[in-house]
């Protein structure tokens, strides 16, 4: 295959734009136009092209697409005005924009001229900012000129950035990168306008209702400890965050704070409108978002955004304004989401990735074969805690059960223990979760010391040492490189290093972004555990991925779970092959319990 490395250059106004429009909002919007466009085919000189659509569309025909690797600086952008403009889709597609992301964490930043300046590969021209609100014909013959020099070496650029980035870069990294742009590009998802509207008129009544059952003044709204209050009196527990300015713990109630944020988008209505009431906003999330999905909805089927290695952890995350990996459960907006006509939705999802990951990671043997054998691993937990034979658990005890297996597997003492369960309306005595803490971790004792290992693991990483970390063979602490991941990447904490906090205690922190500003992100065995079972099931999710590709249509992924769309008259050989699929081991955890849980339906609100 030959490599061919592209960059489009279009319009843009004031008020439209990629900071006042969607991406896709943007290249699907009646104002769109291609000014230019440059093409470099291998190490080949860079072609420029400027003219018609028609005539755009005669020159990109000519380069042999079918048998190419599209490379291009967030791709995403690219690749929708070639399949959405142009028809064209290339054999494969590379995004230097992801490939970056998963080899840096927050050291440089994503943009190509960030990236070329840290490699020294030159720098990126500044001729974009003059061509503001001017439309292809309003070029002089000197402006487009110097207009195609900029688009040229933006192109040259990603090449060299490209070669840079590929050494070494896994194949199967590279693969992910191509179904992730795919998604987005090739989307095959139809939106049900009927179901919207209507769930648009019902979301603006309720919250109309709930906003005139808020109560309480401004001044108790906007005071912290008293907003703190009501939050917990519906059972929630209040987000919080480091102060930049004193580096205490603080409430997190500001409206760039994600953990309040997504109270917007709480299970319980009345959350919402308080949180709502606090912000001053004028509709909620799950609103804008519907009303994102109808305009959509005009403008054809829906693209799966989704920022590959979003998180440092390797996860994917949302994107474009509608976060995709957010939609809430038994959400109506999912029954809008349909496979074509004459197909049918299959969605799948990993059961108990986590702890599944946890328990064989830490070589805790016997919750592993509990795993895959399918016992109730819930129950077991219960009857170690009650004291009783599995056959006597109630449900509620089984609850707590699954709440100890899914929750305490990462260090979680009794106090934030218990704040989680009155989340779920669970009020369990002080000295219960503390007795419920000792169990877990008498019972599973291997789980305590991998975390252990892990903090060793890290002042291994501070000394630039290597130490060993759970199953022998799987994960390789190199130094301050990072711990090396079965997929050839690595889980990185940059400037790791220890402090003295205000209690005089050590800790170890690393840098970490919150939106332009660098903060001490405090780390410890127990949390780096979390973030390597993550990773890895990230990697076993991503192989999943790859595999059901071959034979599907793979529309989405969110966080464990993968969404096709495939032949109605196949539909139950395809769940079937799916769910084979997603229980195969990789090769790297051979001995790793996999199962899963799916189903399948016209719509995604029907799986």
């Amino acid at each position: 295959m030959q490599l061919i490395t592209l960059d489009f250059e279009t319009y843009y106004a004031k008020d439209y734009g990629l900071r006042k429009c969607t991406t896709e909002e943007y290249i699907r919007h009646e104002r769109f136009e291609v000014i230019g466009v440059s093409v470099k085919v291998g190490d080949g000189e860079t072609e420029w092209f400027s003219g018609t659509k028609k005539d755009t569309k005669k020159f990109l025909d000519k380069f042999d697409w079918d048998d190419a690797v599209a490379v291009a600086h967030n791709a995403a952008f690219d690749m929708a005005i070639l399949n959405w403009h142009f028809d064209i889709r290339p054999k494969r597609i590379v995004d230097t924009l992801s490939m970056a992301r998963a080899l840096h964490t927050i050291e440089v930043g994503g943009s190509l001229s960030a990236l070329v300046t840290y490699y020294n590969l030159g720098a990126k021209g500044t001729e974009v900012l003059n061509a503001l609100d001017k439309r292809r014909l309003d070029f002089t013959p000197e402006e487009m000129e110097a207009y195609a020099g900029y688009c040229v070496n933006d192109t040259e650029l990603t090449y060299k950035l490209f070669k840079v980035l590929g050494r070494g870069f896994p194949l199967v990294e590279l693969k992910l990168i191509d179904l992730t742009i795919r998604m987005f590009t090739e989307p095959c998802i139809v939106l049900d306008k009927r179901i919207l509207a209507d769930h648009l008129e019902g979301v603006k009544a309720k919250k109309a209702e709930l906003m005139a059952m808020i109560t309480q003044d401004r001044s108790e709204l906007m005071s912290n400890p008293k907003f703190a209050a009501l939050l917990a009196d519906r059972g929630v527990v209040a987000p919080t965050k480091i102060s930049l300015t004193t580096g205490k713990e603080t409430y997190a109630f500001a409206k760039s704070d994600e953990g309040f944020k997504a109270l917007l988008e709480h299970e319980d209505p009345y959350v919402q409108a308080l949180v709502s009431a606090r912000m001053g906003v004028k509709s909620t999330i799950e609103e804008t978002r519907t009303q994102r999905f109808i305009d959509i909805a005009d403008r054809g089927p829906l693209p799966i955004p989704l920022r590959y290695y979003a998180a440092h952890t390797g996860r994917w995350g949302g994107d474009d304004k509608i976060n995709m990996q957010n939609l809430p459960r038994g959400s109506t907006l999912k029954k809008a989401l349909r496979a074509p006509e004459g197909y049918r939705f299959i969605d799948c999802d990993l059961s108990q990735i986590e702890a599944r990951m946890l328990a064989w990671l830490a070589g805790q043997d016997d919750l592993v074969l509990a795993f895959d054998r399918g016992d109730d691993v819930y129950k077991i937990m219960a009857s170690s805690i009650y004291g009783k034979p599995e056959s006597e658990i109630t449900k509620d005890e089984r609850f707590i059960g699954k709440t100890t297996i899914l929750g305490c597997g990462y260090g979680m003492g009794a106090n934030k223990f218990r704040a989680q369960l009155k989340t779920f309306g669970v009020d369990l005595p002080q000295e219960e979760c503390e007795r419920i803490i000792q169990i877990y971790r008498t019972t599973y004792y291997r789980i305590p010391e991998l975390w252990r290992a892990a903090s060793k693991a890290l002042e291994g990483m501070i000394d630039n040492c290597s130490a060993p970390i759970g199953k022998e063979g799987v994960l390789i602490v190199e130094g301050s490189n990072g711990i090396k991941l079965p997929n050839g990447l690595y889980l990185r904490y940059p400037n790791l290093r220890k402090i003295t906090n205000e209690e005089g205690r050590t800790e170890m922190v690393y840098d970490t972004k919150r939106g332009r500003t660098t903060i001490d992100n405090r780390i410890y065995g127990g949390k780096a555990i979390e973030n390597l079972c993550q990773a890895l099931a990230r990697i076993v999710i991503g192989e999943q991925l790859l595999r059901v590709a071959k034979t599907y249509k793979v529309a989405m992924t969110v966080h464990d779970a993968i969404g096709c769309v495939v032949p109605e008259d196949e539909v139950e050989v395809a769940m079937k092959h799916v769910e084979d699929t997603m229980k195969v081991r990789p090769l790297w955890a051979q001995d790793l319990p996999l199962d899963c849980e799916g189903g399948f339906g016209v719509s995604y609100g029907d799986c």
